[in-house]
């Protein structure tokens, strides 16, 4: 969230020079891709949201997208709503949304009713995102679980390999490959590249994550070599 969200909104200045952004972020603690670390994680949420509120932004995301996931199929719905209460408390409005909620509206908007998934995590949260997609009413075709347990060590992947991982998932017949369901885990060097090397649209949550950002800002949804979802020359409901 914090390397890959500030370099797409950065590289939209090559196609609207007159756009300027500025980042902030606020952290919860988690060491370890747990399920008890993912539930304290979460908790915290509320805190990081009265935190961020103070700065006035135009926009909120709630970077964990299996934090979210692990609550509860649907649970982004019930965590925006509160997140969104919580900064009303400190007399602003601002609107809220969250990766995983971000990854499910942007799979409906475009259509894209069948994916095959990349994740860093252990196969039963990996299972879990899959079952939480499947609940929206996405089906999930093939899913490859790479298994780090130290979110540290997630952040520090190489987005190149992911160039080989997404010729081993199982792809055949999708709308759409997820080839990074973590705001954690790099991939926005290998996002096009992924895209024109199966001939499918490819998107990460972190994508789905600044498409939502942009769509609720009412700019145009448009970032240069970042995918299909934000080429800014497809429809979508």
């Amino acid at each position: 969230m914090e390397t890959e969200i500030p370099a797409m909104l950065l590289a939209r200045s090559t196609l609207f020079p007159e756009q300027r952004f500025t980042f902030h972020s606020s952290r919860m603690r988690m060491m370890n891709v747990t399920p008890e670390e993912l539930k304290a994680m979460d908790v915290a949420s509320d805190r990081c949201a009265i935190e961020l509120s103070d700065a006035r932004c135009d926009v909120m995301a709630y970077a964990c997208l299996v934090a979210i996931m692990a609550q509860g199929n649907g649970y982004h719905r019930n965590s925006q709503e509160r997140l969104q209460s919580t900064v009303k408390e400190n007399n602003v409005s601002i609107p809220v949304i969250s990766s995983a909620g971000a990854l499910i509206d942007t799979l409906k908007a475009f259509d894209f009713n069948k994916v095959s998934i990349i994740t860093p995590y252990m196969k039963p949260l990996t299972q879990r995102v899959v079952d939480y997609i499947q609940a929206e009413g996405i089906t999930v075709k093939d899913a490859i679980s790479l298994e780090v347990a130290d979110n540290l060590a997630v952040g520090l992947l190489n987005p190149e390999n992911l160039l080989e991982q997404v010729q081993r998932l199982d792809h055949e017949g999708v709308d759409a490959v997820i080839l990074s369901a973590c705001v954690q885990m790099p991939s926005l060097p290998s996002i096009q590249r992924a895209q024109d090397l199966i001939g499918k649209p490819v998107l990460s949550a972190s994508v789905a994550t600044v498409y939502q950002m942009l769509k609720t800002l009412g700019l145009e949804t448009k970032v240069p070599d970042a995918g299909y979802v934000l080429s800014g020359t497809h429809k979508c409901r």
